[in-house]
């Protein structure tokens, strides 16, 4: 039996990039997987995608930006399952530009998205996963460790991000829940063909980091037996040309 089977997770960002590979892993190890993301059709593909492995798949449509969604989310869990053994923080919005010109309604939304939304949805579902003893994942990124030019904004959050990882780990640790901060460099996802188009530099996405290597890096921290925890990971691609 494979460590982390029949174990539920709850994956945001999961119809795309490094949070459908990580969907798509633990899917692999037998776990049963909530998946959400605002487009419901592309979770039902990777929903298709992961039922030969996984037995229990259900797909949540929620808009991060909506706390009426996150609670709502909270509810429709609390009635399918009960309990959560993994959560995992995968969604995020970026937006580049430089202090001086950079609008602060694009700085609000990544607030939004990859601070307020993860704070609230840990909050909502902390006690089914007290219960369990369970595991929390952020997916950060290398900008919360280093603020380049022109990811001011991005960087901001990502460091908040870091700060409630760090925070809540201490909280909870003495409670058997263990806390994970991976910090991603530049990965083959559609994100990052985005970030690509606004710097003006060709999008070579089999020289980047794939979002399969953070998986399995990500389902192999999270099967660790018992007596040991990973706390930060820093995940760069091997080739530096970008």
């Amino acid at each position: 039996m494979d460590k982390l089977e029949n174990q539920i997770a709850v994956i945001t960002g999961a119809s795309s990039g490094i949070g459908k590979a990580i969907a798509l892993g633990l899917a692999a190890q037998g776990v049963g997987l909530c998946l959400i993301g605002r487009n419901l059709l592309t979770l039902n593909t990777v929903a298709e995608s992961a039922q030969p492995t996984s037995s229990l798949i259900k797909t949540y449509q929620v808009d991060l930006d909506v706390d009426e969604d996150i609670q709502n989310l909270k509810l429709y869990l609390q009635q399918d399952f009960g309990y959560i053994d993994m959560l995992i923080h995968s969604a995020g919005a970026i937006s580049l530009g430089m202090l001086k010109d950079a609008k602060v309604e694009d700085f609000d939304l990544q607030y939004r998205i990859n601070v307020r939304a993860p704070y609230l949805l840990t909050q909502e579902l902390l006690p089914m996963i007290q219960s369990r003893h369970g595991q929390i994942v952020f997916i950060n990124s290398s900008a919360g460790l280093k603020a380049n030019a022109n990811v001011g904004q991005y960087s901001a959050t990502k460091c908040a991000l870091k700060a409630i990882a760090d925070s809540l780990r201490e909280e909870v640790n003495a409670q058997g829940i263990r806390v994970l901060t991976v910090y991603p460099g530049r990965t083959a996802t559609p994100m990052q063909a985005i970030v690509h188009e606004v710097e003006a530099k060709v999008y070579q996405p089999e020289k980047l980091m794939q979002p399969e290597d953070v998986a399995e890096v990500v389902v192999n921290a999270l099967s660790l037996p018992r007596t040991a925890e990973v706390t930060d990971i820093n995940i760069r691609p091997l080739n530096k040309i970008q």
